[in-house]
């Protein structure tokens, strides 16, 4: 009201500068020509403010129609007018453009050959991997056990319908226990030739979704799934909203999905199938239209989903983002996530009727002397999946990407869900003055180094820090990684001090560990965010 009346008041005046230069003029001839001048600037006016309005009232009546989707509006937007030139593979699709983010391009990237790793003869189920397990769930087997592929190690206490197997068949030689005696590692030597549990096969078209469920317990593939919010093992009676999965990883040195679902295809939209009898929701694809081909056709020709496609930096692979660009998740809703060598498993359960525990690992860091894929089981060894491949004894190994990977020994096995192990320099060595002679190159978002520069540079990472925690502080740097309509800043502060009502309200549902990984990455105050994220995220499921 307050603005409308402002415009008026401007026009008045307008109109009554105009009489009273028109009275004092005696050039009728300039008089005139003022006049119209300023009549030609109130008509403008005018047009401009009933375009405005109409343009108000079109967004309005979109979004009471459920308009998620496209620009409704008279004017383009500035992402209209300068946004990037899509592949042409995307055309007719639905296109998420990201403008925020930050790529972090590193030596070691594994060359795209799969060799099988058959050096690897012991694997391992860690309970610990699986998020709000018991400390101490129930075993089912003992030191010495013979054990099939698909048989039942362990079942959490408070859950026991979830069932857990064994990726490989052998004996079990340890029982690992951990801090407060819980359970680490259920260890299994692996047979030469794999047996399997067999299973009764399942109609899918005419079974109800119960008897879906139940099938999928007690062949334990239901712990493949996770839930969002908390990224926990779903309970048998949740019902999910919907189910995305993203067919690309934009992590440092992460895995091509491609190569991993290379003539899969049967496998892979059996499982989708399979996903969409559990959702009375849609089945989501996050595709990438970052590169300068298309995705595999196992991903584009996907029958019985909804496809979306993802342009731009790290962390547009990310499921969480895209989630939040797709379909946001509110308080109460319920999520579920996978990638694609776990929808792979659930097909090939169902076509083969037997637990398919293999996995495609990718083998990463410039601290590797053959960087590539190798194709092993989940849990496997890590020592012998990596046995003579450490060019640099001094590095450290993780079990993931070097932005959420966890640190390993070579006598620790490979983490559930993690495709990809990262071996780099480890930084445990003091700069001196390091952030004010900024000689040796590094990967970083700040404009000290001249990155922008080289964008194709590929560094050579390592662990070091490059200082201390320090005082957490107001930057504006993770906003400009994280393309979520999230303040991050303000939720770390908000979980720090336990406020549940600003946890909530700031978006902490929409995010899991992963999101957050590149902020701490760019984090001047070397905050843990990923640490703080996690307590707030199991501070709120007890609260649920």
């Amino acid at each position: 009201m307050k603005n409308g009346i402002r415009k008026f008041s401007f026009l008045f005046l307008l109109l009554f500068s105009a009489h009273i230069l028109s009275a004092q003029s005696s050039s009728g001839g300039d008089s005139n020509f003022l006049i119209y001048s300023l009549f030609a600037v109130v008509a403008i006016i005018l047009l401009f403010v009933i375009t405005q309005v109409a343009d108000n009232l079109i967004q309005i009546e979109a979004k009471e129609m459920g308009a998620e989707d496209g620009n409704f509006s008279i004017f383009p937007s500035s992402g209209d007018l300068f946004a990037p030139k899509l592949p042409a593979y995307t055309k007719n699709g639905s296109v998420k453009v990201l403008k925020k983010g930050h790529d972090i391009l590193l030596e070691g990237g594994a060359s795209e050959v799969i060799d099988a790793a058959t050096s690897v003869t012991r694997f391992a189920v860690q309970p610990k991997n699986f998020i709000g397990m018991s400390p101490i769930p129930k075993l089912t087997v003992e030191v010495g056990d013979e054990v099939a592929a698909g048989d039942v190690v362990f079942f959490d206490k408070k859950r026991p319908e979830i069932k857990y197997v064994t990726p490989v068949s052998g004996e079990v030689v340890e029982i690992n226990r951990g801090e407060k005696r819980s359970i680490a590692e259920i260890v299994v030597l692996a047979d030469k030739e794999q047996k399997h549990k067999e299973f009764a096969a399942f109609d899918l078209d005419n079974s109800s979704r119960e008897d879906l469920v139940n099938y999928l317990l007690e062949s334990g593939a239901w712990a493949l799934i996770k839930q969002r919010p908390f990224d926990i093992v779903p309970g048998p009676q949740d019902l999910p909203r919907d189910i995305f999965i993203s067919t690309f990883d934009s992590a440092p040195l992460a895995p091509n999905s491609n190569l991993v679902v290379e003539g899969r295809a049967a496998d892979f939209q059996k499982g989708l199938d399979v996903l969409n009898k559990l959702t009375e929701g849609s089945v989501h694809l996050g595709l990438n239209a970052n590169g300068e081909e298309a995705p595999s056709s196992v991903f584009t020709e996907a029958a019985n989903v909804t496809k979306t496609w993802f342009s731009g930096k790290h962390p547009a692979g990310n499921v969480g983002v895209q989630i939040h660009h797709t379909k946001a998740i509110n308080a109460g809703d319920k999520v579920w996530v996978l990638n694609p060598q776990d929808v792979l498993a659930i097909g090939s359960l169902f076509l083969n009727r037997k637990v398919d525990g293999s996995r495609i690992v990718a083998l990463t860091g410039q601290c590797l002397s053959n960087p590539r894929y190798v194709k092993t089981y989940a849990g496997a060894n890590i020592g012998e999946l990596l046995s003579g491949e450490i060019s640099d004894t001094h590095s450290r190994i993780i079990s993931g990407d070097v932005l959420t990977g966890k640190t390993k020994t070579d006598k620790e096995y490979l983490n559930a869900g993690d495709d990809q192990i990262s071996v780099i320099e480890e930084g445990d060595y003091y700069e001196m003055f390091g952030w004010l002679l900024p000689i040796a190159p590094r990967p970083s978002i700040s404009g000290t180094f001249p990155n922008f520069l080289y964008k194709d540079h590929k560094f050579e990472a390592n662990t070091n820090m490059h200082g201390e925690r320090r005082a957490f502080v107001v930057t504006g740097q993770y906003e400009s990684v994280l393309p979520m309509d999230i303040y991050p800043q303000h939720l770390m502060k908000a979980i720090i001090v336990n406020d549940f009502e600003r946890m909530e309200g700031l978006g902490i549902y929409e995010l899991s560990e992963e999101d957050i990984a590149l902020c701490e990455f760019a984090c001047t105050s070397k905050q843990p965010l990923q640490s703080i994220l996690r307590e707030g995220l199991d501070t709120m499921r007890e609260q649920v």
